[in-house]
């Protein structure tokens, strides 16, 4: 439970940052709406090109794990967001309530044990689109069952609980970095002398599995910041 919470934890302080302390009601700092359920089935979309599924295209391309990795871990920014924000909005308890039900989902504790077995594509673009038919069901909606297809997903993309829990720390102070240095006003600079900064990100994980987050920001500057005086 205790990862779980931590996440819940650090992504209620992101969107807090982000979008101000009324998100939870469905909207931004300035008043736009959030879909967290248009989130969740569009990065579900963008998962899905991991793989050469594309029969007019090289259907013997190898798929991109890493990129699939990454993916997984965007989609799970936006599962608990909305759980947060259902939490919230159905008055169904605190955020350590909401760590508590996650973790006792059946297939929860298969997530403790290392895994670096990846399922077949066809396996992980079928569960893929059974979290995007949830995503885009009506009411009544249960975000305990998304949940739960989100955690088989997590086992079929060669991940387990300390995987995602890392790189979800590892996207969450990017995420960060990026708001600090102008993803909302378009300045940011997304590709980093030819490598998208999740790649940069997870490279610099790799290479030290027991650096801080807060080391993290700073390499991430060390590179990011040479680019802008270009």
């Amino acid at each position: 439970m205790d990862k779980i919470l931590l996440m819940l934890q650090l992504q209620l302080q992101l969107n807090d940052a982000t979008n101000g302390e009324k998100w939870r009601n469905g909207k931004t700092k300035t008043g736009n709406p959030i879909n967290w359920k248009r989130c969740i089935y569009m990065e579900c979309a963008e998962m899905i090109d991991s793989f050469s599924w594309k029969h007019w295209k090289n259907l013997n391309q190898a798929p991109d794990w890493a990129n699939l990795q990454i993916e997984v871990v965007d989609v799970w920014h936006f599962i608990i967001s909305l759980a947060l924000e259902e939490y919230a909005k159905e008055m169904k308890g605190e955020i350590e309530e909401l760590a508590l039900n996650l973790s006792a989902l059946s297939n929860f504790a298969a997530l403790h044990n290392k895994n670096v077995q990846h399922g077949t594509q066809n396996e992980i673009i079928t569960k893929v689109e059974n979290i995007m038919l949830l995503a885009l069901q009506k009411e009544p909606f249960e975000i305990e069952e998304i949940v739960a297809e989100f955690f088989d997903l997590v086992l079929l993309s060669g991940l387990d609980l300390d995987t995602l829990y890392r790189l979800y720390v590892g996207k969450n102070i990017l995420n960060q970095f990026r708001q600090d240095h102008g993803y909302k006003d378009g300045s940011y600079i997304k590709e980093w002398d030819g490598q998208e900064d999740n790649v940069v990100m997870k490279r610099l994980w790799d290479e030290d599995a027991d650096m801080q987050p807060e080391v993290l920001y700073k390499k991430m500057a060390k590179i990011y910041l040479p680019l802008t005086q270009r």
